[in-house]
């Protein structure tokens, strides 16, 4: 296990000055706490009428001045356990200052009677992976994961049981994918941060070494483009019960259409028909059955990269009925000159995500390529289990409709889920050996 280094008296000084700095951090000697700000920003913090400046000693932070960290949590309690500093607020105390956690497991050998692993300890450098018996690892997933990892790594080289000891060639697979689970694990926890719809995104790569797409900001509407304006809808209808007593068609029936859903929210009018749900000026509430597609994705969904050479897909984990809701096509919002110029750049690099706005009028389109949502991943077929719609809620102008998935037929948990991209509003210069 990592040893409790004191480090240098420098070492020392400069993680007191940073952790009195940040964190209100207590060394044992120590008995006065600093206030605590954890911004990110680079602004000083000081009591009014004095003149801000750096913290640099535990003295100075008492006097009421502090520096804002921009070190995340977990390298602050990282810092403190290899500085054998107790802090309240990270959860380090003098009983669980020893406590050391795994980050992966990297390597594996067999002696006579002990099965010992390499591990890889968080918040410390490779050069202190230490190994370590079964019997002391308390790490199950981590386990069940290397092992999984490792049967991948013996089944391509056609070998059926696991040696006494690994071959460097072995090992180095093994981290490049504990670290490739990491990443993953950590995008996969930024968007579920960011998303703000009830279903849930998981990410799996279990067939190669590709990490998160790079250049990619998960959004959860339309990001508008320069020199375009989304017109908000300046009335509502007056319906008390939208479906049982519909007020002059209720907001479809304004449009001269009719309600686009059934009492249970499933899509009932042919594809290339609008649908009109109700909006922000209604006078009906959020469990209004003409309140769908704003209510976001309701399944939970897994970005999962496919073994067949399309990249990355999507898949539900949860059954989904026959005209049911399952996702928007969101994106930038751009003109359709600025696609053009967009397109011949995505052309040379072998892939684009634009989608055209052809409801009415082929005036702008979406881009998703660097903005977009679970759609971004979704893959075409011939066959396909989403049907596109185009949706009109808080936006009256007929250009600009939301594009919203709908599912074709009864779809099963783990299926991939696909459309075609020719259908309806066309998708332009689609047809990539990596998407297609």
């Amino acid at each position: 296990m990592p040893p409790g280094r004191a480090g240098s008296a420098g070492q020392k000084d400069a993680a007191l000055r940073l952790c009195w700095s940040c964190c209100r951090l207590r060394a044992p000697h120590l008995h006065r706490e600093a206030p605590h700000e954890c911004s990110g920003s680079s602004r000083l913090v000081g009591k009014p009428g004095r003149t801000d400046r750096p913290v640099s000693s535990p003295e100075a932070a008492a006097a009421g001045c502090s520096v804002p960290c921009k070190m995340p949590p977990e390298q602050l309690e990282d810092l403190c356990r290899r500085e054998r500093l107790h802090c309240r607020d990270l959860g380090v105390s003098r009983a669980n200052i020893n406590h050391y956690e795994v980050e992966f497991l990297c390597d594996y050998k067999k002696t006579k009677d002990t099965e010992l692993y390499m591990v890889k300890w968080k918040g410390y450098p490779e050069s202190e992976n230490s190994w370590e018996p079964k019997k002391n690892l308390k790490c199950p997933k981590l386990m069940k994961q290397f092992h999984l990892d490792l049967d991948q790594m013996l089944r391509r080289n056609k070998r059926h049981s696991v040696p006494k000891k690994l071959d460097k060639e072995t090992v180095s697979f093994l981290t490049q994918k504990a670290k490739l689970h990491l990443s993953l694990q950590r995008w996969e926890a930024h968007l579920n941060q960011t998303r703000n719809h009830p279903g849930r995104i998981f990410v799996r790569n279990e067939v190669d070494l590709e990490g998160p797409p790079k250049n990619f900001t998960y959004i959860n509407n339309y990001r508008v483009g320069p020199g375009i304006v989304l017109d908000e809808m300046a009335v509502g209808c007056e319906c008390s019960s939208c479906w049982e007593e519909p007020v002059n068609g209720c907001c479809p029936g304004a449009s001269l259409h009719r309600m686009a859903y059934n009492d249970r929210g499933q899509v009932r009018i042919r594809p290339g028909k609008p649908i009109y749900e109700c909006n922000s000026q209604c006078k009906c509430g959020p469990e209004c059955p003409n309140r769908v597609v704003q209510k976001g994705i309701q399944f939970d969904l897994c970005i999962f990269k496919t073994d067949n050479g399309r990249g990355w897909g999507v898949r539900t984990l949860q059954h989904i009925k026959k005209n049911t809701f399952v996702m928007e096509y969101v994106g930038e919002i751009i003109s359709t000159d600025e696609a053009e110029r967009r397109g011949h750049v995505y052309d040379r690099q072998g892939s684009t995500y634009l989608f055209d706005l052809d409801y009415v009028e082929d005036v702008y389109t979406v881009d998703a390529a660097h903005q977009g949502n679970v759609s971004h991943f979704v893959n075409h077929s011939c066959n396909p289990n989403l049907q596109v719609f185009n949706v009109f809620v808080d936006n009256i102008d007929e250009r600009l409709p939301r594009i919203a998935l709908f599912s074709t037929r009864s779809i099963r948990a783990g299926e991939e889920l696909t459309f075609d991209y020719k259908m309806q509003s066309k998708y332009r210069n689609f047809w990539t050996t990596e998407r297609t």
